[in-house]
């Protein structure tokens, strides 16, 4: 797919200022700040169509009978479909159009949660559910592509942070209102009926405040099939080496086993009600709201100072915080008065650096537009999503012998320890290919301007 330059054009054209360098023009997006906002929104309603289940699991486990290794089950379902019809739904929206695939998948589909409701053994919820989350895993890869193609590679930090910053103060007001229903009886049932119905109205915020931009690169004239997902293009990008290496170094990324088992950890480790324990969550939450913009903030500067080795020096200290902040958190019985709420809250400022800081601008800035969406549903939805479906049953099960304590230090704070070592490897591979990226976007916009010039 790639033409890698050598080591010494790729460090000779790019230095540690990134303001000279070449950017692919984007086209203006009629209102992308309310495009932002609906697109926002519809993250938060799918994270917690996906997620009701780890805040409430402590009180479905007691009305239906449940062990803990079945929100193993439940969330490795949620990974799996994430794997699994992340790229399908990728690739219907390069077919059909992002908007109305995630008006279908974000909306429409918020039914099947309130179906689930409904469940009256372990049998039908996991069906139900399983269906449900089949929509809820649609907007990732697909909002993503919507900001690469919306936002300058400059300004796409920015962006990222800007969005998961507007979903994590979402998570902060709806969490301990979801961790409510566990003191009304049937409250559970209750959630996912008011979680799917808003999932509706989320579908609608698309409609109207959403524009995708316009897709006007000769690549897609030329081959019309060239902005749709599809394998044989997933495997040509990982000829590219930064976009290998980012489909490797996300097993490590276990955080999604941390949320999933969050609240019951405090609840069968701590001695937490379920409702005390999603307030803690939202805590933890809201130091995250403060993270993710300040992590998108960072990422830009540290490239604009560091140049392309910016980011690698980011998303480094950040692992090494995070597994540090999490040993302390888990490992440590802080109480339930004011302690505990200062660490978790800690643990939050930490948290959310690294995604939109490093993580989702290295992969943006080493492809092609045309393939972007691609990009994320492949590594973010496939591989992540298969390893964090693996990770979740390994948790689920074996929580009900180690406890989730032992677990928490081996299988969240040890990789993450790991993966720091791991991304010393970026800073040979990262600057080459981010150069090289850089070159076939001015080769292209030249192109683009030969043509409408003919």
């Amino acid at each position: 797919m790639s033409r890698p330059l050598d080591a010494t054009g790729a460090q000779a054209t790019y230095g540690t200022d990134t303001a000279s360098m070449p950017t692919t023009r984007v086209q203006k997006v009629k209102n992308r700040g309310g495009g932002l906002m609906a697109l926002a929104f519809a993250s938060i309603v799918d994270g917690f169509e996906g997620g009701l289940i780890n805040t409430l699991f402590p009180v479905i486990r007691d009305a239906l009978g449940l062990q803990t290794s079945a929100l193993g089950i439940l969330t490795a379902i949620s990974r799996f479909a994430r794997m699994i019809f992340g790229p399908i739904w990728a690739s219907l929206a390069d077919r059909f159009g992002r908007k109305k695939i995630l008006f279908i998948a974000t909306g429409l589909w918020g039914l099947w949660t309130v179906a689930a409701g409904f469940a009256q053994d372990a049998t039908q919820l996991f069906v139900l559910y399983g269906i449900g989350v089949i929509g809820t895993v649609a907007s990732e890869p697909i909002v993503n592509g919507i900001i690469v193609d919306s936002y300058r590679s400059n300004e796409r930090g920015k962006a990222f942070g800007l969005l998961r910053m507007i979903a994590l103060i979402g998570s902060v007001i709806a969490t301990p209102i979801i961790g409510q229903f566990a003191n009304v009886e049937d409250g559970w049932r209750y959630g996912m009926f008011v979680m799917g119905g808003i999932s509706v109205v989320s579908g609608i915020l698309i409609l109207l405040f959403v524009h995708e931009p316009v897709r006007h690169t000769p690549v897609a004239a030329i081959d019309p099939e060239a902005r749709r997902f599809n394998f044989r293009a997933a495997t040509d990008l990982l000829k590219t080496r930064t976009i290998l290496f980012m489909a490797i170094q996300v097993i490590l990324t276990t955080s999604l086993v941390l949320f999933a088992f969050f609240i019951t950890f405090f609840v069968d480790e701590r001695g937490w009600t379920t409702a005390d324990a999603a307030l803690l969550m939202s805590v933890f939450t809201l130091g995250s709201v403060f993270s993710a913009l300040a992590g998108g903030f960072l990422g830009d500067r540290f490239e604009k100072r560091f140049g392309p080795r910016g980011r690698v020096i980011l998303m480094q200290g950040y692992l090494v915080l995070f597994a540090l902040a999490s040993v302390a958190l888990f490992q440590i019985d802080w109480g339930h008065g004011f302690a505990i709420y200062a660490v978790v809250f800690v643990f939050g400022l930490i948290f959310s650096i690294g995604h939109p800081g490093a993580v989702l601008p290295v992969v943006g800035s080493v492809v092609s537009k045309k393939v972007v969406a691609t990009a994320y549903a492949l590594i973010f939805s496939f591989v992540q999503g298969l390893f964090a479906a693996l990770f979740s049953l390994a948790f689920g099960f074996l929580a009900d012998t180690l406890g989730l304590q032992a677990l928490m230090f081996w299988l969240v704070s040890v990789p993450y320890l790991l993966n720091a070592v791991l991304w010393t490897v970026m800073y040979r591979i990262y600057p080459k290919d981010f150069a090289a990226q850089k070159v076939r976007e001015a080769e292209e916009e030249a192109l683009e301007e030969q043509g409408q010039d003919a």
